[in-house]
């Protein structure tokens, strides 16, 4: 029955995460570009070039080491670069040095070498003398491996040097009491007071409306908080490569053939020959092998084991019936009953007890303190079956069972090693006993035995056939020639039943696209220079056809309109609304302005500055801000707050007791800063260095 199992597997659909761009293509590509040679640097910061050689060979060990794609290699590598270069720019201004001691330290908790047992001492701390040894060993070594370590010396001064940086940084961060006091009270200061206010919503949108061009202008006077890299926008549509029903039916007519019997002719009697079919076939293995598109397998199985569709059906099969034909994931099958055996999948429980030089991990006690322990616990559960379990959790060594009570379930035949499976498929359901392995002392517990059936399975794969291949490339170059001129290029390709996906904005160095996974080359194609603006192009694998259309082309170093329209198009909408909504808001008072607009009065009672809510409103730290700041029992001016404009009276502010001191506000402040500092930090360098970035083109 592992050929119904391994049809299950085979049947989801596996996409490949392969690196399109090789490092030979990438630096083909290179030498194309720069005119026969890698001259041309793949980028720089403040100057500093980043070699384009070196980069990528750092890419392609990347690549390897780290078991990632070309791109994502690429990406993490040219991060590396950047930050490594702006920091080791730091540095130089603070005169930052890393000596002999320092350099120890950082090995001394540098977990490959802390935690390996040759550079430990009898107490298991690190021993600087086996580490000096060591190093003595690479220098004797050879100077490949001296210039292996010294590149790797290198790097551990770096890391030496980047946390005491980061160290000296958070080290200068520093909350005054009078941080700590405001902190305090923006959480324990407390205002109440009226408000009136004529909400965004009752203007209607189009009252406001807010064009491509308003939000390009907003971005440009935010440049910071919405800067990007190039995209792109992509239409594509998709046509699977799937077998149609005739190639369904064509597997399904060669299955249903098997079950009968067929004439052959003979070559050395020169006669025909009658062969026997699948239902009555006595030599069953051979025919599998030399039918099924998976191979016979001679296991027993358990009923939940069988596919969940056909469980039934399979199971209560009489021996030499058939089931079929029927799909299972990407293949037509049938089954025929060859035997049916009780005992042949066993659950048990087991406790582990190792010992010193057996296989169980982490166990120190001699062979014989092992089996005391072991024949105390036998004879501990034998007294009481029921406590099996919980002893399992307190006792067993064995870490992937201890957590379950000890349980093994479904085990087949073969499975556990040889003194462990003779126990459990030789003993009654309910036997307690001791058994010695290689892994130490097993206390094992037989909970139950169950029937196992032995099927025989032929299987062929329902595949795309030559017919319905060359309909589809048809199609898909139809789609191809129809597109350019096409009005509608999504709805040409849906009318040919095409999947399709619109608006899709993709950047340099990703790689997926939604709906049809990795398509590392589709991007690479969006981004080349010699690709323009509506350029159509059809890509083909073996998961069918893809015609992708360029829409739009955006390198002005900002987002693209559409990615941030729903970000910024309500900002600009609401103040336009604001104007609309003041005009309406007329008065000098609290009461007047209710009475123009026709607004009610409301009250919110004890708001903080942390937590500046209004009842059904929502966040309003602007509104609340001013109540604070607004003297009791007077009116503030109109407020355009995130939801509409406001109009309070302060009622009440009741400012908190005074502390005797504010450590735990002042030590608040300073854990949440420090632990932002080292993301802050490259952030405000990257956003203050000139940063050149040629990759586009290079990685592909």
């Amino acid at each position: 029955m592992a050929v119904l199992s391994k049809i299950r597997q085979k049947s989801a659909l596996l996409i490949a995460v392969i690196g399109i761009a090789l490092l030979a293509f990438v630096i083909g590509d290179v030498v194309r570009s720069t005119g026969g040679g890698l001259s041309r640097n793949i980028g720089s910061v403040d100057g500093e070039e980043i070699n384009t050689q070196e980069f990528l060979h750092k890419v392609a060990q990347a690549e390897k080491q780290g078991q990632m794609s070309n791109t994502q290699a690429g990406v993490t590598v040219w991060n590396s670069e950047v930050n490594s270069i702006l920091l080791t720019n730091e540095f130089a201004k603070l005169g930052l040095r890393i000596g002999k001691d320092q350099l120890v330290n950082v090995v001394r908790n540098n977990p490959t070498f802390a935690n390996n047992p040759e550079f430990q001492n009898a107490v298991g701390q690190f021993d600087i003398n086996k580490f000096n040894q060591f190093v003595a060993m690479m220098k004797s070594a050879g100077q490949e491996q001296w210039n292996q370590w010294l590149a790797y010396e290198k790097e551990l001064e770096k890391a030496g040097l980047e946390q005491m940086y980061f160290s000296l940084v958070q080290g200068g961060i520093y909350t005054t009491a009078i941080e700590a006091k405001a902190a305090y009270a923006n959480e324990n200061n407390k205002v109440s007071f009226d408000y009136v206010t004529v909400p965004y919503s009752t203007v209607n949108n189009t009252e406001a409306a807010v064009s491509n061009d308003e939000i390009v202008d907003f971005m440009k006077k935010h440049a910071n908080r919405f800067k990007s890299e190039p995209t792109r926008e992509l239409q594509y549509a998709f046509l699977p490569s799937q077998p149609s029903a005739s190639d369904k039916e064509t597997v399904k007519e060669t299955i249903e053939g098997y079950l009968k019997p067929s004439v052959q002719y003979n070559a050395s009697t020169k006669k025909n020959d009658t062969i026997p079919g699948f239902k009555t076939v006595k030599d069953i293995e051979t025919f599998v092998n030399t039918n099924s598109d998976i191979k016979f397998d001679s296991l027993y199985y358990a009923k939940k084991d069988l596919p969940l569709e056909y469980q039934e059906e399979l199971f209560n099969l009489q021996p030499g019936q058939t089931f079929g034909p029927y799909i299972m994931g990407d293949y037509y099958c049938i089954s025929r009953m060859l035997d049916k055996k009780a005992g042949q999948r066993v659950d048990a429980s087991h406790i582990l007890i190792g010992f010193a030089g057996s296989q169980a991990p982490g166990a120190t006690r001699t062979k014989e303190e092992a089996k005391v322990v072991a024949e105390e616990i036998l004879a501990k559960v034998k007294a009481n079956p029921s406590s099996f379990a919980a002893e399992a959790m307190m006792t067993s060594e064995d870490p992937g069972s201890k957590n379950n009570g000890g349980k093994y379930e479904d085990i087949p035949r073969g499975q556990m090693v040889p003194s462990f499976d003779k126990f459990i498929f030789n003993n009654a359901v309910g036997t307690i006993g001791l058994v010695e392995t290689d892994f130490g002392y097993h206390i094992i517990q037989v909970n139950d035995k169950k029937e196992g059936a032995k099927l025989a399975t032929v299987a062929r794969k329902i595949e795309v056939s030559d017919v319905t291949a060359d309909e589809l490339f048809t199609k898909a170059g139809q789609l191809e020639q129809n597109a350019a001129t096409a009005k509608d290029f999504v709805a040409t390709a849906e009318g040919l039943g095409f999947t399709t996906q619109k608006d899709v904005t993709i950047r340099p160095f990703e790689e997926f696209l939604p709906g049809i996974g990795n398509q590392r080359s589709i991007i690479s194609w969006a981004f080349n220079k010699e690709t323009k603006d509506s350029a159509i192009k059809r890509f083909d694998s073996a998961d069918g056809h893809i015609i992708v259309k360029v829409t739009s082309k955006n390198d002005s170093g900002l987002a693209p309109v559409a990615e941030v329209k729903s970000i910024i198009e309500p900002i600009l909408m609401n103040e336009k609304k604001a104007v609309i909504i003041r005009k309406k808001m007329a008065g000098a008072t609290i009461q007047e302005v209710s009475n123009s607009s026709k607004a009610s009065i409301s009250t919110m009672s004890d708001v903080t500055t942390a937590a500046p809510l209004i009842t059904n409103i929502g966040n309003e730290p602007l509104v609340v801000g001013t109540a604070f700041a607004t003297a009791v029992n007077k009116d503030s001016k109109l407020i355009d707050g995130l939801q509409g404009v406001y109009m309070v009276q302060t009622k009440n502010v009741a400012k908190a007791p005074e502390l005797p001191n504010y450590n735990s506000y002042k030590s608040k402040v300073e854990n949440t800063v420090r632990g932002m500092a080292q993301m802050q930090i490259l952030k405000v360098l990257k956003d203050n260095a000139k940063i050149k970035d040629n990759r586009i083109g290079v990685l592909q």
